[in-house]
């Protein structure tokens, strides 16, 4: 299929590569910083950037939406797509109803749309990630573009799902304590090894066999260990006591701990 990418950010980076590689072709890739859309097209076949939202003679019949969802009306507004098109956005959290309304109101032609979502955490400039085992969500407004979609998701994974818009945003949130909560945890205790002299280094097997566990596990709460669990007082008190000049961190220790020991209660 002849796709365009509206957006060049982490998601992009990732999934324009691997529709090039399952045979699709990128013509063109549109980013509000032009020096994003030439670094994702210096990776793509014949891909060009595209300095405007007007894509009225694009040879393209999908658009592929990969914007903050902050952005998506203000672009859905400014887009003008040539005949039959066919669009999806990639969010998480934005609901189909809201792309479909939007491209009533502002398109002059008719445009099917779409979801494609997939759920990864995606970085820039990493090496490009293999979609074999991502779990790609997709939701269409018309069968006809439903049985598109996920044909082109069953050629880049081998995990694909029809799913809501409500399943859809409950999923991400699920995302973000299993995703993006966990890295900023680690994130903590870097710091707090490092600036007490410690090596951050002398967790990652404990990291590695936290992770593991919770992944095995049929439930990862049936692998809970710790002082929470057992509700060890002393130790718990302790901890916080180291914390008392980070009132911020004591907090979310403190939030951590009362969840774990309600959850066993």
């Amino acid at each position: 299929m002849e796709i365009s990418f509206i957006g060049a950010g982490n998601l992009a980076w990732h999934l324009a590569p691997a529709l090039e590689n399952a045979g699709h072709h990128i013509n063109e890739v549109y980013s509000r910083q032009l020096q994003h859309s030439r670094r994702l097209v210096s990776n793509l076949y014949d891909a060009r950037t595209h300095s405007l939202l007007n894509f009225a003679d694009s040879p393209s019949k999908l658009f592929i939406l990969a914007v903050p969802d902050d952005a998506l009306e203000d672009v859905c507004s400014r887009l003008v797509l040539p005949e039959n098109a066919r669009i999806v956005h990639t969010s998480g959290t934005r609901a189909l109803q809201d792309l479909t309304r939007w491209m009533a109101v502002y398109s002059d032609v008719p445009v099917r749309t779409g979801v494609f979502y997939a759920l990864q955490t995606f970085t820039k400039e990493q090496t490009f990630l293999d979609f074999d085992d991502i779990p790609l969500c997709i939701e269409a407004a018309e069968k006809e573009f439903e049985d598109e979609l996920v044909s082109i998701g069953q050629e880049l994974s081998d995990i694909v799902y029809l799913i809501t818009s409500d399943e859809r945003k409950l999923l991400h949130m699920a995302a973000v304590f299993a995703c993006n909560f966990t890295n900023h945890l680690l994130a903590i205790a870097h710091d707090l090894t490092v600036a007490n002299g410690l090596e951050f280094d002398l967790l990652r097997p404990l990291i590695r066999e936290t992770l593991r566990k919770g992944l095995v596990a049929d439930n990862p709460a049936t692998v809970q260990t710790g002082p929470a669990r057992r509700n060890d007082l002393s130790t718990i008190e302790a901890h916080l006591s180291l914390l008392t000049a980070k009132p911020q961190l004591a907090e979310i220790y403190d939030v951590m701990t009362t969840s774990i020991q309600r959850m066993y209660i």
